[in-house]
């Protein structure tokens, strides 16, 4: 056995003897057929989802666009969050808890897509709460995608089947399944056993039938580094884009504050967990600049205003983790005195804040006027796929 009771994946077994070892540990055909596909040593899965190369084109056209008309803030990727009710009660999660009063309300088709226009940015990123629960969720996505806006929809994977009858697969649409480690590790920090087999086998189907799929990951203090290893290499042989990672933002509203890394914390694990030489079988979406900032190689200036977060109560001011208040105008997540208050040494509660929602932007906007960084995003391929995470 693994960490923490967790099945190995590759390593020294031979091929009959780990299908065996992991047919023991209960998810027996997927577990079996991605450790088939490391031993064997296939590069690229039949079933491999890829990153459509237009996404980049339009945003960097939709970027020199903004930078044309003299614009320092505009957003970049477009939050949706049509409900905040959820199916799980994950341990560093505050979104049920802060909007338990609004718990039963869900978004319109119009409000939903009034928002997105209103925003008018090429990605959009529908989280929550869990969407799938949405009983207009697909008629959501459905119209994004026929007006070709790239749309990724957050889940946890618990209702995925169902909902592959009511979406098609098209480049423009992308699944997002969050998995926080392997079987118990995962179990674990949703706090139900089986999520984790029912979320591997949700990817599996959905890579079957043609979508796009990938990964997002969620690190706290008590994240395995080990296990994350082991489960980075096993969604990558399933077939997936790549997975994304982000330290967990310290809501004030999760039920468990233990959890939450420092930004020294987080900058320390992240240095072991992207070591080089224990990842080059791994596939991560995120881009370089914004993995050597998680490894307290770089440093940026937080553009959280780039990801506005639009939900049942209106638009989260001033970003995604915090919502001091809710606006209707999107204009005035705009303004420039808001942002005089918030980011690391203005609010303590962005001191240890590494989310990718305002950091892996900030990465792109300055390789835009930096070539020795944009060459380091042509080089890995990030400026080819887009270099940005979905929220």
């Amino acid at each position: 056995m693994g960490p923490k009771g967790s099945c190995i994946v590759g390593g020294v077994f031979s091929k009959p003897r780990i299908l065996i070892h992991l047919a023991e540990c209960g998810l027996g055909k997927l577990y079996a057929r991605a450790a088939s596909i490391s031993i064997e040593s296939m590069n690229v899965h039949m079933k491999r989802a890829k990153r459509p190369a237009g996404l980049a084109v339009r945003l960097g056209a939709y970027i020199l666009k903004n930078r044309l008309r003299g614009r320092k803030r505009f957003p970049l990727v477009t939050m949706l969050e049509p409900l905040e009710m959820c199916n799980l009660a994950c341990i560093g999660c505050g979104r049920i808890r802060e909007y338990k009063p609004v718990l039963d309300k869900m978004m319109s088709v119009e409000d939903a897509m009034a928002a997105i226009h209103q925003a008018g940015t090429p990605i959009v990123s529908i989280a929550g709460g869990e969407p799938t629960i949405h009983p207009r969720i697909d008629e959501i996505i459905n119209r994004l995608v026929a007006e070709k806006y790239y749309v990724y929809c957050c889940t946890n994977g618990l209702l995925l089947e169902r909902m592959l009858t009511k979406i098609p697969p098209s480049k423009f649409f992308c699944w997002v399944v969050h998995v926080d480690g392997m079987e118990q590790a995962h179990d674990e920090s949703v706090d139900r056993k089986g999520v984790f087999a029912k979320a591997v086998e949700g990817i599996d189907l959905a890579l079957n039938k043609g979508y796009r799929v990938c990964t997002n990951t969620t690190v706290f203090k008590g994240s395995d580094v080990a296990d994350l290893w082991e489960m980075f290499r096993f969604v990558a042989n399933l077939g997936v884009e790549g997975s994304m990672i982000s330290p967990g933002f310290d809501f004030e509203d999760a039920p468990d504050q233990d959890v939450f890394l420092t930004r020294r914390e987080s900058q320390d694990l992240f240095k072991k967990l992207l070591d080089p030489a224990k990842t080059l079988k791994m596939r991560f979406y995120n881009n370089p600049l914004y993995l050597n900032f998680l490894k307290g190689e770089r440093d940026y200036q937080c553009s959280a205003w780039s990801n506005p977060t639009y939900t049942v109560m209106g638009w989260r001011k001033p970003c995604y983790p915090l919502a001091d208040e809710h606006v209707e105008d999107l204009a005035e997540l705009y303004e420039t005195e808001v942002w005089d208050h918030y980011g690391v040494g203005k609010d303590p509660r962005c001191a240890n804040c590494m989310m990718h929602c305002g950091f892996e932007s900030a990465t792109i906007f300055q390789a835009v006027s930096t070539p020795k960084d944009w060459v380091t995003l042509i080089k890995s391929g990030a400026a080819s796929k887009g270099g940005i995470t979905a929220g």
